[in-house]
């Protein structure tokens, strides 16, 4: 059976961002990027026409060069997404990127002088919050929340504040999540019908994933075909 993603540009970010206090210093997260080359990779083997924003990763992938770019900071992360914002069918939100950077970033390496310091920090722009705004009837958003505390109701706050129509729901813990081969996760959709999968190597997570959007992006069509 032919793919329903088959020639459909997808958008995919993945891994974390670095924000940087200095130029060998900077705020990261935990994230190793597998989830969301996983998903790209999947995506690419359904024959969709993947673009992958990735931001710094120790991976090696099978997605041809040619569809990654590479980035460090959730500006340039931005940056690069927003040159393919319109023309992209289906966007998906994988990666950690950090909610806020350095006020001041210093040209020179910071020398260690006091007993204590302060940082201040700014919010980044959110990505996935921007592409909520100027997306179309005729385009899709998928979103991921690692949350620790109350999964169901931050989960539906930030697909209705983003304007996702899947939102991927996963918490960290030994075996999942951050830097692991396996993930557990549970997808809402913006109907609120939540679908829950056991626990699974990424690779297996990214093929749940990748049936969830063709099985929205079925209905998507029916709606969209009805609007007429």
């Amino acid at each position: 059976m032919e793919s329903k993603l088959k020639n459909k540009k997808i958008l995919i970010t993945a891994g974390p961002t670095r924000e940087y206090l200095d130029p060998v210093r900077y705020i990261t997260n935990e994230s190793s990027g597998k989830m969301g080359y996983a998903i790209a990779e999947t995506l690419h083997e359904l024959g969709a026409d993947v673009y992958l924003i990735s931001g710094p990763v120790n991976l090696t992938t099978t997605l041809p060069k040619e569809k990654i770019t590479y980035v460090k900071t959730a500006n340039e992360m931005y940056q690069e997404c927003q040159k393919h914002f319109y023309s992209t069918n289906i966007a998906i939100f994988c990666a950690a990127v950090a909610d806020y950077t350095p006020k001041i970033t210093s040209e020179i390496k910071i020398k260690k002088i006091d007993d204590e310091c302060s940082l201040e920090l700014k919010k980044n722009i959110d990505i996935a919050y921007e592409f909520g705004k100027v997306k179309t009837r005729f385009q899709q958003s998928i979103g991921f929340a690692l949350e620790t505390n109350d999964i169901l109701a931050n989960s539906k706050l930030k697909l209705e504040k983003k304007n996702f129509d899947l939102i991927v729901m996963n918490s960290p813990t030994l075996d999942q999540g951050f830097g692991h081969d396996t993930n557990k996760i549970s997808i809402l959709s913006k109907d609120m019908f939540i679908d829950n999968f056991a626990l699974k190597t990424k690779k297996e997570v990214a093929v749940d994933i990748a049936n969830a959007i063709m099985d929205y992006s079925r209905a998507f069509q029916n709606l969209v075909d009805l609007s007429f």
